[in-house]
């Protein structure tokens, strides 16, 4: 007997694929939405890479559709997304179209999936991004894709968004997540530092169990230091 059921958008990631793996480890049913599969998934539906945002959208409606065979979500956890650097200068519109593809696409997505899907009283979690509450000039296509992510979520938590009754729907702000990539690539950083992946998937299963859960439409910053990670709630 299964817990409930999830969807993590981005479950093939480092984070996603925590979450997933958490989930599991604690009798769930989940569904990976990415552009590959997990293997540790009960069901995997594939973006089409190349497709544009409605085809996107119409997709993975249907493929939840199917999969959930007219169950309900206790929760759709979207932490896809990406990183990329760059002002004004040169490749902008490159940089900025790429940041809101992960972000932005994959978000809408998954608000419509919830929208659709989600038990009432069920979680929406989105991924934004601590330095994107104030400008980001050497990463600016970045910060307007997760400033994007800042605002659906508050339009989300209004009245008549569309979402089920008493829906939670949070974005958390990580400043630097604990991965491997991160690791190879600033191996002289200070790692206490860093929130671990195993830290965020207990809180998205502690949200999606209706503990410890924030106000609606909150923007959670995770502030990690000496190794430990507190919640602060962005103004």
């Amino acid at each position: 007997m299964v817990n409930g059921k999830v969807l993590i958008y981005g479950g093939r990631g480092a984070l996603g694929a925590t979450c997933v793996q958490y989930f599991k480890n604690n009798n769930w049913w989940v569904g990976c939405i990415d552009l590959a599969e997990n293997e540790s998934a009960d069901c995997n539906i594939v973006v089409e890479r190349d497709a544009d945002w409605v085809t996107q959208e119409q997709g993975v409606l249907s493929k939840v559709e199917s999969s959930l065979n007219g169950d309900k979500l206790d929760a759709v956890i979207c932490v896809a997304g990406g990183w990329a650097g760059g002002n004004a200068k040169k490749d902008l519109a490159k940089n900025s179209d790429l940041m809101w593809k992960q972000s932005v696409w994959s978000s809408a997505i998954s608000a419509t999936v919830g929208a659709n899907h989600l038990k009432a009283g069920g979680l929406l979690a989105l991924t934004g991004a601590n330095p994107a509450l104030a400008g980001t000039p050497g990463m600016i296509g970045y910060g307007m894709a997760k400033a994007a992510v800042h605002q659906l979520t508050k339009s989300l938590a209004g009245k008549d968004s569309g979402l089920p009754e008493n829906a939670l729907v949070v974005s958390i702000l990580p400043i630097t997540l604990d991965t491997p990539m991160n690791r190879k690539w600033m191996p002289n950083a200070d790692f206490g530092t860093w929130t671990p992946l195993e830290f965020i998937a207990e809180l998205f299963h502690k949200w999606t169990t209706g503990s410890d859960r924030p106000t609606n439409g909150s923007l959670v910053k995770l502030v990690t230091e000496n190794a430990k990670t507190e919640l602060v709630f962005a103004e």
